[in-house]
């Protein structure tokens, strides 16, 4: 880090020439801290060594409380009163710093000893104690927004042992723990939440919506204090006293908490009963309103704020045009009343500098819906009074730290209907932690004020203010500010300028990079997708001059360079740049060259220019986004952290923003390079790549709608809107050549299994099944060995479950194309599967569950007996399934029109429930064994498939995109999968995650419980009864999204925990199960989290990391405790204490992803598996560390490989049926089964698992089983790959990276069949059509796929004849020539 802190980069706007050489060269990049700059730089790797000594505690805020302390003179014969105060942030430092040293200086009744901790300094032990201490002679605690369940607790437990003994205790909004420490006098809040007076009644309405509850509390301060006046007894008085209490806070002014002290302290502090302390009433600020620093006063009605405005005599030319943007901003109120404002003026004057007119409004609640509507929306026209809006408080639009209100935030921001930023005042950390800190913001700042303003669809989290460690004050960082400002006004600007004269740079990816490869994104289909895209913008007035006419021409002029020969290697040429164009426009380019070397380099370059690929129409640009820069250079991918972009990349961006000058960037699809850039994980500095990257272009992202996760980094790193698309809709996989004819010979032996004839199909079922490569899957007896008649039907069963487990598969089938949505009958398959699903908090019962009650059996019990092959159960389960899509067809049917689309849902329904006709799903099921279905039921259950239905075809999508464009607000939805969470659906919203600390939920426990028994179930079967001692298992951030965090239960109910939530429902907590409970040892486990996890769910590593270390200091015998027994082992052989060795909660460093293993796969750049291993250890071998949360992820390579050595199996999840294990790379990549083999002293492979809960009934399969099921559903499978081709182009490359991930699980687990690679060759190689086609269609691709077959062949994983091998070599030739285009 200390390199990247003084990078030595020169400034853009900083007038080079007029600083001296030393400061040009060490110009430190944060220019606030100007009188450091060149002693700090020159000396940078010394005194950051210093830096990182004081970081002793590793926690994220290094102040103490002593800035706060003030300790009035000695001997002054006047008693004093000592008061200690836990705040949440710092803006009250300094008011009542100035309140206490005016008291004291007065000299007059009393002096005062204040001392203040900020909530977060109190997880340092030192300063707890302190703490403690400071109680112990205290008169008076003050408490306020303390919101953090682990602190909040730590409060609890001093506050409530000293409380008796306090004179006064007086806790403002927080959690109720806290709040019902509350005492003055005879009035207390200890029953609150039980208590049934009115003042009460207020707290319990708390559970409607935190913010309506600050509102009315505010309502309520304002008339209480005149009314309790004149009730005669103490009670009244003490209440009174305490809503003082309250606005002389919420006041927050050095006079306000002058006043506020002496009240408290004349009132209740015995010393000073006999003296009467003189106080004034608080001055009362408005609650709500517009504040400019430069008024009169704090304005309630718009027009005379404008009016203001318009006479200002300070105000330049550009500022009084009617033209000039106008900018809303959202402030928190205590920040201006407490003084604490410097950073708002700055954002304000950098705006009004730009030529942006502003309106600042504020809110003393938590509540900054209303204030948004009335001050930001003309209440006449109902169109808004700006362009753009800035949130400076960081926290959601409603609801604060409490409990949010998201849909009525949502509603707010409809109404204003303009892009809403939300951007981040440092409170945890100063300035410099901040700097210095790799992972960025402080955890719990993320989910306050990152996470839960997503869901409002709040987007940029820019960091604009620091925070001075003395007084505790905001300060802007000014190059920040430059930053938020210019973003917030290009937003405008788009709401603002014609629809002809906006630049559009649509950025596509290819990946791994090859010309086959242009225009990758998962699931769809990128040129047809853009052209229908430019079509309808052209319809919408954009300029797209020269568009060809259909999608085949687009991708032919993007990937040929038209002046070279027609079949040239290489793209397009849009722009050649120079080197010194290059160096003037890139800023940074200097910091690239560590890394690259002087530009041009060898990427995107021919030696002399960098070069950008793409094709410009009118003013759309379409664009090829460069590549990382070292896929296929196996020394870089071994380096532990990620190496900076190279100048082509560099070059790429300073092209569409300073040269084609681009209004937006749309990022066409999931996922490009630009947002997994080395740089802090969320609040990037200056010097982070994505944020130099993205530079000032808004930043639109078409991002999937099952990957919630990357969404979020996108959002966050590279400040993406990002507006999700559907994954096109699923398919059953069906059956096919010789496991078709296996279902026919099942029939027919159920009818005639009585006859004769039963021996002798079982015998040809069992040869079918061998020639299907079943017998791997399923125990087949010999050929010719004779069954007895009751064991048949367990042969058959076995055999017929497997089968129906193939054909009822999900598939996606084909690409989606943006404006296209899918057909009614093409979502039968999806709502089949929403049908599937129990959703008890809706009151709605799965489909299959209301038909096996028709029939006297649980659902979960037919599933169970058809796991174990009996056939009866399998062919009930079969019939079950067969009325479910049957009952849903003939609904879809009745709802749709003669071309298939979706008729109004509504009023067919009521048609069909209202004249007694049947409903069309009763009709169906009347001829079926199924007819006495539950009809109550049913009805619920379709009514919310109805829904469902609308939701699914509904496209929006397209509309969103222009949404963007014009500068309005995109509505934010959740991010997942549609079956297990339709809200998903209409597509076409701005993604969000969830809230970081929600999970995992107690229906994810459940669930998890279920996994980890098979599991552990399985592994015993397999091994001789005995328990595994270590798990290794992988966390997904985009799993654990979409099942509210199954996977992160899981590994929590292996070492034997439970999570505890707090009354907010946040889980930031843990405790154990006892042994008797559990009725097992409690399991190791060594947890890899992705790089992705670890930047949205940084809290729940530390709540692993916690519980681990928990458990191995239980004090429990080793044979009961794995987590221990292998704890104390490891601590003696590596020295270090118990603690540090049960460190299990490892991922990469900081800024970087994934093990490269993907990347050395797919660009065929490794050696030997043992260089595969080596990439693993170095790039996944970082821990996080709950006791120093602050110092990131650390490398422990040691501990990790010892941990990974005792793993006796390794174990993943898949989530949904659209990624499974060969559909993405990730999956291989952190795969560690043959990388343990390696580790493990008696050299033995673990069992590699799979778990499966993509539908009800959940599976635990092995890795072999899975990958095999995965081929033949999808790569093997006609119905897959001929709707894959059917795409063309795009369809040929998703077959070509099936097989590339084929080959990386032979690499990294070994657990691939041969018959894998050689039916995979019989199906696209030995079939002369199917070849021709290939080849036409996408010949890079073709050619890769033959490279693949080669390769796989060449690394020993599939054994096949020498013919084979010459075919596929002559092949390769032909197809290089090809592409050369050599004819022969």
């Amino acid at each position: 880090m200390a390199s990247l802190v003084s990078s030595p980069f020169t400034l853009p706007n900083s007038k080079v020439d007029q600083l001296s050489s030393l400061a040009q060269r060490h110009l430190f990049l944060h220019s606030f801290l100007p009188k450091k700059a060149n002693g700090y730089a020159s000396s940078s790797k010394a005194s950051l060594r210093v830096k990182c000594a004081a970081m002793g505690n590793g926690l994220f805020t290094q102040t103490t409380p002593e800035v706060r302390r003030i300790v009035p003179e000695k001997n002054q014969g006047l008693p004093t009163v000592k008061i200690v105060y836990v705040v949440l942030e710092a803006q009250y430092q300094s008011s009542l710093s100035a309140a206490v040293r005016v008291l004291n200086s007065n000299k007059k009744d009393a002096s005062f000893e204040v001392v203040g901790y900020l909530v977060e300094e109190l997880r340092d032990e030192s300063t707890y104690k302190t703490f403690c201490k400071d109680l112990e002679d205290a008169n008076i605690f003050i408490g306020s927004l303390i919101f953090v369940e682990e602190l909040a607790l730590k409060v609890k437990a001093v506050v409530e042992k000293e409380r008796d003994r306090l004179d006064a205790v007086l806790v403002f909004p927080s959690m109720p723990e806290v709040m019902r420490l509350n005492k003055l006098g005879s009035f207390s809040m200890s029953q609150l939440g039980q208590s049934k007076s009115p003042f009460f009644q207020l707290f319990k309405k708390k559970k409607q919506s935190s913010a309506g509850f600050a509102d009315s509390m505010l309502k309520l301060v304002r008339t209480l204090p005149k009314v309790l006046k004149y009730l005669p007894s103490d009670k009244a008085q003490d209440a009174r006293l305490y809503i003082l209490s309250l606005q002389f806070w919420l006041g927050g002014s050095p006079d306000n908490l002058q006043n506020f002290l002496k009240m408290i302290s004349g009132s209740y502090v015995p010393a000073l009963k006999g003296t009467k302390m003189e106080y004034s009433e608080p001055v009362l600020y408005l609650d709500s309103g517009i504040w400019h620093p430069l008024a009169p006063c704090m304005y309630d009605d718009v027009k005379e704020y404008l009016n203001w405005y318009g006479t200002r005599r300070d105000a330049n030319e550009k500022l009084k045009s009617p033209n000039a943007p106008v900018i809303g901003l959202i402030l928190q109120r205590s920040h201006i009343v407490t003084g604490d404002d410097g950073h708002y003026v700055a954002v304000i004057m950098e705006l009004e500098a730009r030529g942006a007119k502003v309106i600042p409004i504020f809110a003393g609640g938590l509540d900054f819906s209303g204030p948004v509507e009335r001050y930001l929306i003309d209440p006449i026209t109902k169109k808004p009074f700006v362009n753009s809006v800035v949130s400076l408080t960081g926290f959601a639009l409603v609801g604060g730290p409490a409990r949010q209100d998201h849909p009525r935030a949502v509603e707010a921001l409809m109404k204003l209907d303009v892009p809403y930023i939300v951007a981040l005042p440092l409170v945890f950390q100063t300035t410099e932690e901040w700097l210095n800190s790799t992972l960025g913001l402080h955890p719990i700042q993320v989910a306050l004020q990152v996470a839960l303003p997503e869901l409002d669809g709040g987007m940029e989290p820019i960091v604009f203010a620091g925070r001075d460690p003395k007084t505790g004050k905001s300060h802007a960082l000014h190059k920040r500010v430059e930053q938020l400002c210019t973003r917030a006004i290009k937003w405008a600007e788009l709401k603002r300028k014609t629809k002809e004269e906006k630049k559009l740079a649509i950025t596509v990816f290819s990946f791994p990079p090859d010309k086959g490869n242009v225009g990758t994104a998962a699931y769809l289909n990128v040129f047809s997708s853009i052209f229908s895209v430019l079509k309808d913008l052209q319809r919408d007035g954009y300029n797209v001059e020269g568009l060809p006419e259909t999608s085949e021409a687009l991708i032919e002029e993007v990937i040929h360079d038209k002046e070279a020969q027609f079949s040239s290697p290489n793209l397009n040429v849009a722009y050649k740049m120079n080197v010194r164009e290059y160096q003037s426009l890139t800023p940074y380019a200097t910091a690239l060259e560590e890394n690259w070397g002087k530009p041009p380099g060898n990427l995107n370059s021919d030696g002399e220019n960098l070069l950008v690929y793409g094709k410009q129409y009118g003013n759309v640009f379409i664009g090829v986004q460069p590549t990382f820069g070292y896929e296929g250079d196996p020394m870089r991918l071994l380096f532990s952290k990620s190496a900076s972009p190279h100048h082509g990349f560099a070059a790429y961006y300073s092209f569409v923003e300073k040269i084609f000058k681009a209004d937006a960037v749309l990022h066409f699809g999931t996922h490009g390079s630009l947002e997994f850039m080395p740089g802090k994980q969320v609040g990037m500095s200056d010097v982070c790549y994505p944020d130099s990257l993205i530079g000032n272009i808004p930043n639109i992202y078409y991002y999937a709608a099952n990957n919630p996760s990357e969404a979020t980094i996108a959002k966050r790193r590279s400040y993406a809107n990002t507006i999700s698309y559907l994954t096109p809709p699923a398919e059953n996989a069906g059956l096919y050549k010789g496991l078709k004819q296996l279902s026919e010979l099942i029939s027919s032996y159920q009818s005639l299994k009585d006859t004769g004839r039963g021996p002798q199909i079982v015998s040809s079922i069992i040869s079918t099944a061998r020639q299907c490569n079943l017998d791997k899957d399923v125990e087949l007896p010999e050929e010719g060995e004779e069954i007895p008649a009751k064991d048949r039907d367990l042969v058959v069963g076995k055999v017929y479950a497997k089968i129906m487990e193939i054909e009822s598969r999900l598939l996606p089938c084909g690409l989606h194309v943006i404006g296209e949505p899918p057909s009614a009958l093409e979502a039968v398959a999806t709502l089949v599967n929403i049908a599937a699903l129990d959703r008890p908090e809706d009151g709605i019962s799965s489909l299959p569950s209301i038909l096996a009650e028709t029939v006297g059996r649980s659902i979960e019990e037919v599933y169970r007996g058809s796991d174990k092959g009996i056939l009866k159960d399998v062919e009930l389960l079969r019939q079950i399934t067969e009325a479910s899509r049957g009952a849903i067809t003939s609904f879809v049917q009745r709802t749709t029109n003669k071309k298939g689309q979706v008729v109004d849902v509504a009023d067919k329904l009521t048609s069909i429930l209202g004249f007694g006709i049947n409903e069309p799903w009763v009709e169906y099921l009347s001829n079926t064994k199924f007819y006495r279905a539950d009809r109550e039921k049913l009805r619920t259950l379709f009514d919310f498939l109805g829904e469902c239905l609308k939701l699914v075809v509904a496209d929006n999508e397209l509309g969103s995109l222009k949404q963007a464009l014009e500068g309005k607000y995109v509505e934010p939805g959740p991010g997942g999968d549609p079956i297990r969470n339709p809200k998903v659906l209409p597509t076409g919203k701005n993604i969000h995650a969830l809230d970081p600390q929600a999970i995992p939920t107690t229906a994810a426990m459940q669930s998890a419980k279920i996994v980890v028994d098979r599991l552990i179930e399985r592994q015993k079967a397999e091994n001789g009864g005995k328990y595994p001692e270590t798990v290794a298992l992988v966390l997904w951030g985009t799993d654990n999204i979409k099942t509210y965090g199954e996977s992160l239960a899981q590994v929590l109910w292996m070492i034997g925990v439970n999570p505890v939530a707090d009354t907010f429902g946040r889980v930031n907590r843990v405790e154990p199960v006892s042994l008797e409970e559990l009725g097992r040892p409690r399991i190791d486990v060594v947890v890899n989290c992705s790089g992705v996890f670890r930047d949205l769910f940084i809290n729940q590593m530390n709540l692993l990391d916690r519980a681990v270390k928990m458990v191995a200091e239980l004090d429990e015998p080793a044979e009961q405790n794995f987590v221990r027994k292998h704890a104390l082992e490891q601590a003696q052989a590596l020295g270090i204490d118990v603690r540090e060795a049960a460190t299990r909660v490892f991922s990469n460093a900081s800024g970087s992803y994934s093990s490269n293993i993907n990347l050395a796969v797919e660009n065929s750049s490794w050696n030997d598996e043992k260089q595969l291993q080596d990439m693993y250890l170095s790039r996944k071998s970082f821990a996080f560390d709950c006791d120093a949360p602050g110092a990131g992820m650390t490398e422990k390579r040691k501990v990790f490989e010892m941990a990974l050595s005792t793993a006796d199996a390794t174990f993943q999840n898949l989530d949904s049926s659209e990624i499974s294990l060969t559909d993405v790379s990730h999956y291989f990549d952190s795969d560690p089964t043959n990388l343990v083999q390696s580790l493990r002293k008696d050299g033995k492979k673990p069992s590699a698992y799979v778990a499966d809960t993509t539908t009800a009934n959940a599976q635990v399969r092995t890795l072999a089983e899975t990958v095999r099921l995965d081929a033949r559903t999808k790569l093997l499978n006609p119905k897959w790959y001929e709707g894959m081709l059917s795409t063309g182009y795009e369809g040929v490359r998703e077959i070509e990276k099936r097989l590339t991930n084929t080959v990386g699980w032979s690499a990294t687990s070994g657990q691939v069949d041969n018959w894998v690679y050689e039916e995979a060759n019989t199906t696209f190689i030995q079939d002369e059509e199917m070849l021709k086609k290939l080849m036409n269609t996408n010949p890079n691709s073709f050619r890769k796929l033959v490279q693949t077959f080669l390769e796989a062949n060449g690394r020993g994983y599939w054994e096949t004849s020498e013919d084979n091998i010459d075919k596929l070599r002559q092949l390769y030739s032909e197809v290089e020539d090809k592409i050369e285009g050599i004819d022969r």
